[in-house]
């Protein structure tokens, strides 16, 4: 039997859920679709989901359909809850982009069909709520070709033979327009080819709500799910963790190679430290009902107990590590919890969502005794603020949302940290150099092993990679760079783990000082991607807003009905605030303002930031740079600038060569 791992993907209120629904009910496996807008969808089982009627918490159900297997995957809509939606990706085989006729594509959409195409998921579009008012069917599918891809094809007219759409599909492929030359046609299994290798994208028409084009859709599904041959070697990729009704850590998996086996013990590594664990139970959900199986094969998903240190993206088995996600938040909060409220308890509660949601980035500052997390917008907020209440009884506000800065380098530096209080002793020489842009922090060593044992070095680069390291112009977090060991020391007698440690996380706040003497640190910020509507007599006005807030605009073009003008390009988030109600006031309404994450950029007016927030990373004793020398039997402070001078390790300048990865998944983060 053919299977897929079918992922449903949409920007929020384009009618994904109700379409799941109803493939769903086609396909017999539920008895009656429920309603989103009357709270009872099957796939929505979170109390919050169906009070606010959206999706906030991936969810799965699996149906049979023409002899093919399909496991679906309903994402949130929301663009708060899109990293979660992201994570899912590591799981498709398929997915199913649903555009609603009334809205047609949203930005959210566009950054939806980015991620798609970076993972490389052959992509169908369903165009839904045909049944409300939309521009027509001909102008829907050229808003797809000039918004998504000119390989949007409209699935109907290729079934139906039409020469104009067999042509463009042929047109795509060398040996698929040999075919259609030679035969007036192409077969279904080079349709089928030309999908998975993502040179056409199907694009199906209905109304899930009247059941209009779900069987269509199903049909389509079940023809284009790939038959494959799994490797016998067990592997697995984790894409999301939960916790179930009675409190249980679910993580839930893609199987990718063997099969999965209740009672199997797994191995794998976290932030560097080894650990083993045995599965309890594997579990396969339709909505919120589950059943226990023994096992389950290759291909498939399931949700397995007994896994405690496993994280979204983690590999399992030879699972290849996978890249570093493309969306996350961008925006700081301050928790404020309820007077009375024990703050460790808070910060715990926090981290346990942390670990569902990596993104989170729960963060104690010792010095203002405050808590803080990073959220992608006000719905996330009320979302994180419920589950604290109804998980461990704690009731918090937020503070006013901050502009989330990183800070990387410009130039690679060395720097030194020293540990040897009395009856200790630890060194430790790093270097730390600068990585393109959304590459995150990456560690390696160039340390012999005749000079520093390999267990001391393990342990090192385990330290390195357990704390975000804070940059030393605003205490920003440290990013876009890589940290390799290039020598260090221990002592037979007096070295501990700790002293390690504490000479680790020295040794990269000296060598970012030196940077920052230099003029080599960098503050990032983050950038959005706009799409700004307006009529056309209001063009003038929009520019002159955008040239102000330090946007880079694109010439402006004509929207697809030619009543109005678009304007795109990317624009510093700090700079944003209200200004889509601003756009609404002086358009009368008329105008719209669509934003997704650019990523990250240097920042537009760094001086200005850092000489508001009067930073000084000599005084953030948490994360000092200086270090600890033993003179005289006493330990005594040596100033970051000087600990050079006073070092023990020297390093060969052949050390300092390109780093290229080894043989030593341990040195990945």
């Amino acid at each position: 039997m053919r299977q897929a791992v079918v992922g449903l993907l949409a920007h929020v209120d384009a009618g994904k859920t109700t379409l799941a629904e109803a493939m769903l009910e086609r396909a017999g496996a539920i008895r009656s679709a429920g309603r989103v807008d009357r709270g009872e969808s099957h796939l929505d089982t979170d109390a919050m989901e169906r009070e606010r009627g959206i999706t906030i918490f991936s969810s799965s159900a699996a149906l049979d359909w023409s002899g093919a297997h399909l496991m679906l995957l309903d994402t949130p809509g929301h663009v708060d809850f899109s990293a979660e939606a992201e994570r899912t990706l590591a799981a498709l085989d398929l997915a199913v982009l649903v555009v609603g006729a009334n809205d047609g594509v949203q930005g959210h959409t566009e950054t939806l069909w980015e991620l798609l195409r970076r993972r490389g998921v052959p992509t169908l579009v369903f165009v839904g709520k045909c049944d409300l008012e939309n521009p027509g069917r001909d102008d829907l599918l050229s808003e797809l070709r000039t918004r998504l891809s000119a390989a949007c094809v409209d699935a109907a007219a290729l079934v139906a033979g039409d020469p104009a759409a067999v042509e463009d599909v042929a047109s795509a492929d060398e040996a698929a327009l040999e075919e259609y030359l030679a035969l007036g046609s192409l077969g279904r299994a080079t349709l089928a080819r030309l999908f998975s290798a993502g040179a056409v994208f199907p694009v199906l028409f209905g109304a899930a709500l009247r059941g209009e084009g779900v069987s269509e859709l199903l049909d389509a599904l079940a023809a284009l799910a790939p038959e494959r041959s799994w490797p016998e070697e067990f592997a697995a990729r984790v894409f999301r963790v939960s916790r179930s009704a009675r409190g249980e850590r679910l993580a839930w998996v893609k199987v990718t190679g063997g099969s999965l086996r209740a009672k199997t013990q797994l191995t794998g590594t976290d932030r560097g430290v080894a650990w083993s664990e045995k599965v309890n139970e594997v579990r396969l959900y339709q909505g919120a009902a589950f059943e226990t199986v023994p096992e389950v094969p290759a291909g498939r998903v399931c949700a397995v107990t007994g896994l405690t240190h496993v994280v979204p993206g983690s590999a399992l088995g030879a699972e290849p590590p996978l890249e570093q996600p493309a969306l996350a938040p961008v925006l700081s909060y301050q928790v404020i919890p309820a007077e009375g409220t024990d703050v460790s308890a808070l910060v715990r509660a926090l981290r346990e969502l942390a670990d569902e949601d990596p993104t989170l980035g729960v963060t104690w500052l010792e010095q203002l005794q405050e808590v803080h997390v990073q959220l992608m917008g006000e719905v996330q907020q009320d979302v994180v603020r419920e589950l604290l209440r109804e998980r461990h009884g704690i009731d918090v506000a937020f503070g006013s949302g901050g502009i989330l800065y990183k800070e990387t380098l410009r130039a690679p530096v060395e720097g030194v940290g020293h540990f040897e209080p009395l009856r200790h002793y630890a060194e430790v020489r790093l270097e730390l150099e600068p990585l393109a842009r959304g590459a995150g922090v990456e560690f390696g060593t160039r340390c012999p092993t005749d000079e520093l044992d390999l267990n001391w070095q393990r342990l090192i680069l385990t330290n390195a990679m357990e704390r975000d390291h804070l940059g030393v112009l605003t205490g920003a977090p440290l990013t876009d760079v890589r940290v390799t060991l290039l020598a260090g020391r221990a002592h037979a007698k007096h070295t501990e783990g700790g002293d390690f440690r504490q000479a680790t996380y020295r040794a990269v706040r000296q060598a970012l000082m030196c940077a920052r003497e230099r003029g080599d640190c960098v503050l990032l910020e983050p950038w959005y991607r706009f799409r700004l509507t307006v009529p056309g007599e209001r063009v003038g006005r929009a520019l002159s807003d955008l040239t102000r807030m330090a946007a880079e605009v694109g010439a402006p073009e004509s929207s697809a009905s030619g009543e109005a003008s678009v304007l795109s390009g990317v624009v510093p988030a700090s700079e944003v605030g209200e200004y889509a109600l601003e756009v609404a006031r002086y358009t009368g309404g008329r105008g719209r303002l669509s934003l997704e994450l650019a990523g990250y950029r240097e920042c537009h007016n760094a001086d200005e930031v850092v000489a508001a927030a009067a930073y000084d990373p000599e005084a953030d004793l948490p994360n000092t740079p200086d270090s600890v020398f033993c003179s005289h039997g006493a330990g005594h402070t040596v100033k970051w600038a000087e600990v050079p001078a006073h070092a023990h390790t020297v390093v060969e300048q052949s050390r300092l060569r390109p780093w290229r990865v080894a043989d030593a998944s341990f040195f990945s983060a």
